[in-house]
């Protein structure tokens, strides 16, 4: 199937715009819409993403609670470096009512108005949301099993950043079935999403019940339909589930437009939001927002020349959802670059444990225990036993990290914040 699905909005060519005058002339009250290279409001004003990602929030990642600081055992069964496994190791530490106090604590106080009022006082004008499918389904996630858990979130992050301005871009980062096959989308090591048509159809209808209750919130920026599709690893059926791709992304856009045309819907490419050789029917929409993600690589534009081609080539807007993890030198050069070459960005993330983000926040006394068991060998219940540390100084532990993590006990990393071209105060 090969439509184009109208906006009813006349397309107008936009002037380049200083990032200070873009973020003067656009109106929050306005819906975003992809002009050719550019992002602008209904009035034509040129809007450059500029902002971080509120990662580890709705979507927990082990290193961001130092559990790559100890090397594992090797005979450890399981790596707790993505939520289930993280949840799985608490309960076996704790047990499962203490873990899901736990996850229903540290979702109130890991992100809260005070976040994000630091964050504008930045300068950003954007937040990216990664959330797991789970939150809008009745399965068991992070203490809860509300379906509705996903609006009421969100709800409260779009009343956090409505006096500030701030747009969001919502980012399903762990999609039914997983979309990646590793760790950061939360699943069973193999993208089954892209394979398994009643993980589709869940993918399908999530979205669509997405965008018919928030269709008419201009806050939000646009849908980014999956995270780092199809890691590079599945080297025999990569041609395969590449190929996959573009159908999934236009069937979930086309059920979207069916109760949504006034947001961008975002589309990443194959292998970690890297690979856009992958899409054909670049006119399927005419509000499409492509988004890539680079780490590692030289911090100029011969380190992103790949993603400024596409772009160029196909005369629609590029955006980078994720960047970071390095020295601040190399973050000041690399979004230098990325003003130069108009390609809005999103910082990853904004807090964590130690270092390398907007704020971070101290391990709490004792967290080495909790690190040493999450990296032991835990295969038997005999071996769960032999290396369980004591449950009463694992809770206190527990309860200092909910307490460390609020902002008021955050470090502001100002080095960090500054090199990156923002207010750092």
């Amino acid at each position: 199937m090969s439509v184009l699905i109208g906006l009813g909005v006349a397309l107008t060519s936009c002037n380049l715009l200083s990032k200070d005058e873009a973020k003067n002339q656009t109106n929050p009250q306005q819906f975003l819409r992809v002009d050719g290279v550019n992002i602008v409001d209904e009035s034509g004003n040129k809007f450059f993403i500029e902002g971080t990602n509120l990662g580890n929030w709705l979507n927990p990642e082990g290193y961001m609670f130092g559990f790559n600081k100890i090397p594992r055992t090797p005979a450890t069964p399981t790596d707790p470096n993505s939520q289930h496994w993280i949840n799985e190791m608490f309960c076996q530490m704790v047990g499962p009512a203490h873990t899901a106090e736990f996850w229903h604590q540290f979702k109130e106080n890991y992100i809260t108005r005070a976040d994000i009022d630091y964050l504008a006082s930045t300068g950003i004008n954007t937040l990216r949301l990664p959330f797991h499918y789970k939150l809008f389904t009745p399965d068991e996630y992070m203490g809860s099993n509300d379906e509705n858990e996903g609006f009421a979130r969100i709800d409260s992050l779009l009343a956090w950043c409505r006096p500030q301005g701030l747009r969001v871009i919502l980012d399903m980062h762990d999609a039914p079935g997983g979309q990646t096959g590793d760790n950061i989308d939360d699943s069973y090591g193999y993208p089954w999403l892209l394979v398994t048509e009643s993980c589709q159809q869940q993918f399908v209808d999530i979205w669509k019940r997405i965008a018919a209750y928030y269709c008419n919130e201009p806050l939000i920026l646009g849908y980014e339909l999956i995270n780092e599709p199809i890691a590079h690893y599945f080297e025999e059926d990569l041609e395969m589930l590449n190929g996959q791709l573009e159908p999934l992304y236009m069937r979930a856009t086309a059920a979207i437009r069916e109760v949504d045309t006034n947001h961008i819907v975002l589309w990443g490419g194959a292998q970690w939001n890297g690979n856009f050789k992958v899409f054909s029917n670049i006119g399927f929409d005419s509000n499409i927002l492509f988004t890539c993600h680079r780490y590692g690589q030289e911090a100029s534009v011969n380190g992103i020349k790949d993603f400024i081609a596409f772009r160029d080539s196909v005369g629609i807007a590029m955006y980078m959802g994720e960047t970071g993890h390095n020295t601040n030198e190399w973050l000041k050069n690399m979004t230098k670059v990325m003003r130069e070459q108009n390609i809005g960005f999103t910082l990853w993330p904004y807090k964590k444990m130690y270092e390398s983000s907007f704020v971070g926040f101290d391990a709490p006394e004792n967290w080495e225990l909790v690190q040493q068991f999450a990296a032991a060998n835990r295969g038997t219940y005999a071996a769960i036993r032999a290396v369980r540390p004591d449950q009463q100084t694992a809770l206190e532990a527990m309860k200092q990290l909910l307490e460390n993590c609020k902002f008021e006990h955050c470090n502001k990393q100002l080095g960090y914040i500054e090199a990156a071209g923002f207010k750092a105060e």
